[in-house]
């Protein structure tokens, strides 16, 4: 009596939770961003700035490594405020190339903040689109490819193309509209 119990619920419990199971689709963000001409410009101008400021850097660097250089082969001829000065000012290149470096290229920078603005626009409207996309299939479950949650997936799931599709639509209805404008 014990056992058809247990094999009773173990039957409910199945089939109530095949009727039940959601379907599942996955998306590749990355791929979908990468597609996108508008982020593609976008990231291009990114990349531009940011060789700009390495620019910049590499210039601090040089002209911090000439002056050092200078102030050491120089530094036996010096004496009281002239040393002190030249020192100063090699130790405040020295600083500035930290500071530079930190603001502009560390964890918090302006590179990460630039990237994080970037990225959020398109966003949203992958959001959206995959939101639509979910509804249109009847998808309860649509997972993400780029955070590498997915182990195995057959084609036939990846929903990237159909996302795709939806926010390319999008910009061709926004480019007709701009446009007629």
């Amino acid at each position: 009596m014990k056992n058809f119990k247990i094999v009773f619920s173990f039957v409910l419990f199945l089939l109530f939770g095949l009727s039940n199971a959601q379907k599942i689709g996955v998306v590749d963000t990355d791929y979908i961003l990468n597609k996108l001409p508008q982020y593609k410009e976008a990231e291009a101008r990114l990349n531009s700035q940011i060789d700009t400021w390495q620019s910049e850097l590499q210039n601090l660097q040089s002209e911090y490594e000439r002056k050092r250089s200078a102030f050491e082969s120089e530094k036996v001829l010096l004496i009281g405020d002239q040393l002190k000065l030249r020192e100063k000012e090699v130790m405040d290149l020295e600083k500035n190339i930290k500071t530079t470096t930190s603001l502009r290229f560390g964890a918090t920078g302006e590179i990460a903040k630039l990237r994080t603005n970037l990225v959020q626009p398109f966003q949203d409207e992958i959001w959206g689109a995959i939101k639509t996309m979910s509804e249109k299939n009847g998808l309860g479950i649509v997972l993400d490819k780029t955070s590498n949650n997915v182990l195995f997936l057959q084609k036939r799931y990846d929903y990237s193309d159909k996302v795709l599709d939806i926010l390319l639509k999008g910009t061709d209805k926004k480019e007709k509209t701009n446009t007629k404008k």
